[in-house]
């Protein structure tokens, strides 16, 4: 089973975590790959392109001069494709570039993607992404402590959407935040590191991996978080108690001395 390292914003190991072998391990496809990439691209075509021809560019109705004794070709409309300002011969017309790609081959795609990704660990995961303020500096400052290495393209895939990160990170040039839900070929590919926290990597397997739908996913990952939050607020609780339980037994018995 493939694992990662974890790290937190200032760079440093924390932990390690074991990655759904089905989304994460799994040896590359590439000509799956190829074909999704293409049919990918191609969908963004808006195909609207349109050229006028002979019989659609307005005047020329009229013959420009009599059939015969002028000595020069003869012409029936001044909108003919030889003309200037003429019709367009075999021009490109508006038309459908849209192809579609099978369900299977589009998740057997991202998964070869992020394998290519954790293979060449350039998937890096962090415990969590979050800034108190929007602020470019303080992005900056987290993606040089995080190992990206030379990487002139990152890629930050989040499991909900955090303005702070957003207004954060959009002036970096080569950096571009997504959503996880929006995930995608073109973009694992076209960036050279993706930082994801924690979060965002279970989402990934519970759609990929587990087949969930994304509103499960997501309605997962949150009550997990809650979960999480709500120890942490009572442990929060719990040690102040503790200490002033502390205090007061030690008093109890300083007393009965």
């Amino acid at each position: 089973m493939p694992s990662t390292t974890v790290y937190n914003m200032a760079g440093e190991a924390v932990g390690e975590l074991e990655l759904n072998e089905q989304v994460f391990g799994i040896t590359p496809h590439i000509p799956v790959l190829h074909q999704v990439v293409t049919a990918q691209l191609v969908n963004r075509r808006q195909g609207t392109v349109s050229t006028k021809r002979r019989g659609e560019v307005s005047g020329g109705n009229k013959k420009p001069y009599r059939q015969k004794g002028t000595g020069r070709a003869r012409q029936g409309s001044i909108r003919a494709p030889h003309f200037r300002h003429g019709g367009v011969v075999f021009g490109p017309r508006p038309r459908v570039y849209h192809h579609d790609v099978p369900r299977k081959m589009r998740r057997l795609a991202i998964r070869s993607a992020l394998s290519d990704k954790v293979a060449n660990n350039r998937l890096i995961v962090v415990d969590r992404l979050q800034l108190e303020r929007p602020r470019t500096k303080d992005m900056l400052e987290v993606l040089n402590k995080l190992p990206v290495g030379d990487s002139k393209r990152v890629l930050l895939m989040l499991p909900r959407r955090d303005e702070n990160v957003l207004l954060s990170a959009r002036n970096i040039p080569g950096t571009k935040v997504e959503h996880v839900c929006a995930i995608n070929v073109v973009e694992l590919l076209k960036h050279d590191s993706v930082i994801m926290p924690v979060p965002a990597v279970r989402w990934l397997e519970y759609v990929f991996g587990e087949g969930l739908s994304a509103e499960e996913a997501s309605r997962r990952i949150a009550e997990a978080e809650g979960e999480v939050e709500a120890q942490a607020e009572t442990a929060a609780h719990v040690e102040p108690q503790n200490e002033a339980n502390a205090d007061t037994e030690g008093t109890g018995d300083s007393k009965e001395e």
